[in-house]
């Protein structure tokens, strides 16, 4: 047990390509077949600890699990179940959790599984708690993983640091959000932030994900240090690092900024996999940075051009839609999309037809309405979808009765040119003064009414934590900008939890806010 043992420790610390060349060493050494032998005859009168950490050296340095000697020790395991301490308990978790699926492996992990019911409450080592976690994976039921989760909070005071770090990951495998774990870790993680590893704060954030586990001050620590040590990472790393916070739709604002820097700096890292990660992390975000964004987005054009002879259909199309998400026309790319689509060679995968077909839509309409050269229409075509409200709109729509008095003061469930459609629309005097009944203005050219469209979207459609609209919400809210109304985009879930009387003042003060007329904010397509 000790050689193997001893071979795995060294084994597991050599590259790929060692790892090869040592394992045929080994398997064709005279002295590892009689070893093996011998492991063979004596198996049924092994120690406990042996017998587990036999075959946890066995599987790790790849003898095939269909080998008799394998398939021996795991039956020799089955027998001995009932003996084993919980540190062999956890040897032999991690050891079943690499091993495929067979007949004796399956009955060893429910023979397991049974044994972890009756011993949890005995476990109190945090990280043989965590084993089990891994082990038992994301099927284990459901009260297993209620004790499971027990048996941690009740050692959570003597959490360390590479607990708090591994926990994450043993939730994860475990595919159970548990608050009562995960809070006091991520404060631990926030205290030692500068000792994460940076593949440990890479999988901490797709643990997140996996979990649905949404901790902003967790996020924010995470990016403000991997900010303030940026010049320590390759732009390769910061890029995954990016990529995982887009996933959480979290928006590391200063991080953001920075790396629009380094890009615009030394742009020729960026090849076309990154040029098309980067493309998407900053729409998804609606990020467009402070400081010199046009040379950014231009410095991203530059490279998308050079990348046009290898790229594919859809990567074109992803690359174009990523671009007008943040209104900038990528001129070349864009008419090469155009001929091809007007030639009917735009051949775009079956998986995701529907996708593709509105991402080109998107496009269509951001080329028309994002050119420089469109003028705000003088009248707009609406028409009412419409009477019924969606059950999750009626407050506002009894709350907007209330405050202005009548259902002939506003417009519900309206649908607009480019496929757009806006929940309420309500129109107001030039001076802003007073709501103006919508049948009376009907007739009147928009430079004597104020329009103004309410947008009642849900949580995810914005940045975490913020009311900072994601890419799509945000190129909506452009477009209607352009058409001439001023939109006032509401969080719904906060909008329901308000009482009746203050989403009636939430949305008077909405309506009559001197910041619901200001100028939309400039975008990149402003010098295009």
């Amino acid at each position: 047990t000790n050689s193997l043992t001893m071979a795995w420790r060294l084994f597991k610390n050599l590259s790929d390509e060692q790892q090869r060349y040592e394992k045929q060493l080994i398997f064709e050494h005279p002295a590892f077949v009689k070893l093996c032998q011998q492991l063979l005859r004596d198996a049924r009168r092994m120690t406990r600890g042996d017998l587990v950490f036999s075959l946890h050296a066995l599987v790790n340095l790849g003898v095939p699990q269909n080998t008799l000697l394998v398939q021996t020790l795991v039956r020799v395991c089955q027998e001995k179940l009932n003996q084993l301490d919980n540190r062999c308990i956890s040897v032999l978790a991690t050891t079943l959790a690499g091993m495929a699926k067979d007949m004796n492996v399956s009955a060893l992990q429910a023979g397991l599984q049974l044994l972890v019911e009756q011993r949890i409450s005995s476990i109190r080592d945090i990280f043989i708690l965590q084993n089990l976690m891994k082990c038992m994976g994301k099927d284990a039921p459901v009260f297993l993983k209620k004790k499971l989760e027990m048996a941690v909070v009740r050692e959570i005071d003597g959490l360390t640091f590479p607990n708090a770090l591994r926990m994450f990951l043993a939730l994860a495998a475990l595919n159970y959000c548990s608050l009562p774990i995960l809070n006091p870790c991520s404060k631990k993680i926030q205290e030692n932030v500068h000792d994460v590893p940076f593949r440990m704060l890479i999988l901490i954030l797709e643990a997140c994900h996996t979990l649905q586990y949404r901790n902003v001050k967790l996020f924010s620590a995470l990016a403000d240090y991997v900010n303030s040590t940026a010049y320590l990472w390759d732009k390769k790393q910061i890029i995954l690092f990016l990529s995982a916070c887009e996933t959480l739709g979290f928006q590391p604002t200063e991080l953001l900024d920075v790396f629009a820097e380094k890009v615009t700096e030394d742009p020729d890292f960026l090849n076309l996999k990154n040029l098309l990660t980067v493309l998407r992390v900053y729409s998804r975000l609606n990020h467009v940075p402070r400081v010199q964004k046009h040379l950014f987005f231009e410095t991203l054009h530059r490279c998308l051009n050079k990348c046009l002879p290898q790229i594919s259909n859809t990567e074109l199309l992803k690359a174009v839609y990523s671009f007008g998400i943040l209104g900038y026309l990528p001129h070349r790319a864009l008419d090469e999309l155009l001929q091809k689509d007007s030639k009917d060679e735009l051949i775009l995968s079956d998986d995701h037809k529907e996708q593709n077909t509105v991402m080109l839509r998107y496009v269509k309409t951001c080329m028309e309405l994002d050119s420089p050269s469109f003028t705000k229409p003088a009248f707009v075509l609406t028409e009412n979808l419409s009477s019924l409200v969606p059950l999750n709109l009626r407050k506002a729509q009894e709350a907007l009765i209330q405050l202005l008095g009548d259902e002939n003061m506003f417009r519900q469930n309206v649908q607009l040119p480019y496929t757009y459609h806006i929940d309420f629309e309500i129109r107001m005097d030039s001076d802003r003064k007073k709501v103006l009944p919508i049948p009376a203005t009907d007739d009147h050219p928009d430079s004597h009414v104020q329009r103004l469209a309410f947008l009642f979207a849900p949580v995810s459609a914005f940045c975490l934590g913020t009311t900072h609209p994601q890419g799509k919400l945000g190129m909506k809210k452009r477009h209607l900008n352009k058409l001439g109304y001023h939109v006032i985009l509401i969080q719904n879930k906060k909008f329901q939890e308000m009482k009746n009387e203050d989403a009636v003042e939430f949305l008077k003060r909405k309506i009559y806010s001197e910041d619901t007329f200001s100028f939309p904010e400039a975008t990149v397509q402003d010098n295009n």
